[in-house]
């Protein structure tokens, strides 16, 4: 959705006469300050932000991507999926080696402190940001996910997938019934491995790190596919629902951010710290809490016709005028 949203504002401008230089200039600035954002989300509340991820692998793909034809997307879309699938079948290879040979691989994973547990905020801060200056590259572009589903969904927007679902309709059920197949299908082998099934020990769950990432693409577009299929079906019968969800989605930002507002001082040693006494039911409650809070709340901007705050604060940014 992020890189179909990246070839609207494009070809909004173009269509508009804007010069192309200057429409990858706004992109360009629009990135930047959400690597901003997401550094500040970072040091605020949540080392875990993907806005800085999506900012950085933003500023690289349009530099690269943005004006090359359909087939050199699809060609290094389909080359960079098959890269990480086979990656997750030799990481695989490799940890039933290491298992065989006696030989345990520790650490292998990537994981960030999100200083969570730390009861000093100040302290908490500069642990945060740490983590977010490893992370944000390492999402941008180590497990390869976001490029791959921007440069698709560059290609998507092209063609104008969702805006005109009834005209891609084969394309839709053929996507959603496959990719949310294989998600669950990676899910379910990755739970296995959490429930202790496939024979390897937690030392080794590095081993599904690519498994989990390439699969769970599959189901980002299966999902998405799915509800351009409900779009289809319901564009002549929006109900309070979809407009309550249609709010939501158009306050992405706000909505996303708002939900480490309410988390991170509930659930951190540095708040209120319930986070170290709840069951994963009580976790669960406070999440689904959350995001029915940040339903509201995009519902009332809607009704009164406002945008959301970031989003207004990163628009005001990125245009110049």
């Amino acid at each position: 959705l992020f890189g179909y949203g990246i070839w609207q504002l494009y070809s909004r401008q173009m269509a508009a006469g804007v010069d192309r230089k200057v429409a990858r200039g706004l992109l360009r600035r629009r990135h930047w300050w959400m690597i901003a954002f997401g550094g500040l989300h970072a040091a605020l509340l949540w080392a875990g932000d993907v806005v800085g991820a999506y900012g950085l692998a933003g500023v690289f793909l349009v530099w690269v991507f943005l004006d090359r034809k359909d087939k050199a997307l699809r060609v290094w879309a389909i080359v960079l999926t098959s890269l990480i699938t086979v990656a997750g079948v030799f990481s695989l290879i490799g940890a039933y080696a290491s298992q065989a040979a006696g030989v345990e691989v520790e650490g292998a994973g990537f994981e960030v402190d999100a200083g969570t547990g730390e009861p000093n905020y100040i302290v908490s801060v500069g642990i945060r940001l740490m983590g977010w200056l490893a992370a944000t590259p390492a999402q941008a572009f180590f497990t390869l996910v976001i490029p791959i589903a921007i440069l698709v969904g560059i290609l998507a927007a092209r063609h104008r997938v969702l805006e005109e679902p009834t005209r891609h309709l084969p394309l839709l059920r053929r996507t959603a019934i496959i990719g949310i197949a294989v998600g669950w299908l990676g899910g379910a082998v990755v739970a296995a491995q959490n429930l202790d099934l496939i024979g390897l020990p937690a030392s080794f769950d590095w081993a599904f790190i690519y498994i989990q990432s390439s699969t769970g693409l599959f189901a980002g577009l299966g999902y998405v596919a799915l509800f351009g299929l409900l779009a289809a079906r319901l564009k002549e019968r929006r109900g309070k629902v979809t407009w309550a969800l249609q709010a939501v989605g158009k306050r992405s930002l706000t909505s996303y951010v708002a939900q480490s507002v309410i988390m991170a001082p509930l659930l951190s040693a540095w708040g209120i710290g319930l986070g170290g006494n709840l069951t994963t039911w009580g976790v669960a409650w406070v999440a689904v809490g959350t995001w029915l809070i940040t339903v509201a709340f995009a519902c009332w901007l809607e009704s009164t016709g406002r945008r959301g705050p970031l989003e207004w604060a990163l628009r005001k940014l990125a245009y110049k005028r």
